[in-house]
């Protein structure tokens, strides 16, 4: 029997020929502030079922704060999010079992190997040990872990634990992965491979969204991006209509400004 997950009212969604296409993700002017700060102005996106959806913005501009709130890890002020039709956080049991998650920053049980966590990971998702097992062998070998896989996590350098965390975000085969800067401190190789594990799940019919300060890096790997700026979309659509004609990075520094002329440290060419 095929799952089907509740609408926001908890009644299962609509399917067949005449189902309307419901977005992997829906955002609907969500918002939070943290004391004076406003962080997120009420965002409203939908990420397409099926897409490689980056999200790019500048430090400080409310990426990792709304992917935080539309993921159920922090609860926002006003609006909703959806997760193929399910309310994140009116039936947050059934939407997370939709999602696979990888937060920046993310802190993991370090003192067990990584063999041992992504079995956690599998297991806490309800999976039979067989099925984990045989995952858990297949992830660490994909991702170049097979060799670490008794070492315990805290040992792990700054790219393996990134690479031991997607593994475990992957485990239960979600239909939706969201990914706050997953390259980060991850070498070439392992960054390659990476991108075609994301290439065929994408492939396949999941959806991926990433968080990425790699404008380069976004507009080979993404088909539609969003840009944020200030908590506020100031663009999104397929990669082409938002770039129009010019490059992803200089379309990026168009909307969101701030470049500085760099005039003056002339005490720089004094050597």
């Amino acid at each position: 029997m095929t799952y089907q997950p509740p609408d926001q009212q908890g009644q299962p969604a609509p399917h067949g020929p005449s189902a309307p296409t419901v977005p992997a993700l829906s955002l609907l002017g969500l918002a939070k502030r943290f004391g004076d700060k406003i962080a997120v102005d009420g965002i409203t996106l939908d990420v397409p079922a099926g897409s490689f959806y980056g999200v790019v913005g500048p430090n400080g501009a409310g990426k990792t704060t709304t992917l935080s709130m539309a993921t159920g890890l922090l609860r926002p002020d006003f609006g909703t999010a959806l997760v193929h039709g399910v309310d994140v956080w009116q039936h947050p049991l059934e939407a997370k079992k939709l999602m696979g998650i990888l937060p920046d920053g993310v802190r993991l049980f370090d003192r067990l190997s990584g063999e041992q966590l992504v079995t956690y990971a599998g297991l806490l998702r309800g999976m039979d040990r067989d099925t984990v097992t045989a995952r858990v062998a297949e992830l660490l070998a994909a991702l170049d872990l097979g060799n670490d896989a008794g070492t315990l996590v805290v040992d792990y350098s700054a790219g393996m634990t990134k690479k031991i965390a997607l593994a475990s975000a992957l485990i239960h085969a979600p239909r939706l992965l969201v990914l706050d800067e997953p390259f980060e401190s991850v070498d070439p190789i392992s960054a390659a491979n990476i991108r075609d594990i994301l290439d065929r799940y994408v492939a396949s019919g999941g959806t991926v969204i990433v968080s990425s300060h790699v404008m380069d890096l976004v507009q080979r790997m993404c088909d539609h991006v969003a840009v944020v700026a200030g908590g506020r979309v100031l663009a999104a659509g397929t990669v082409e209509e938002v770039r129009a004609g010019a490059s992803l990075e200089d379309r990026f520094v168009q909307l969101v400004g701030g470049r500085n002329h760099t005039e003056g440290l002339e005490w720089l060419r004094t050597f």
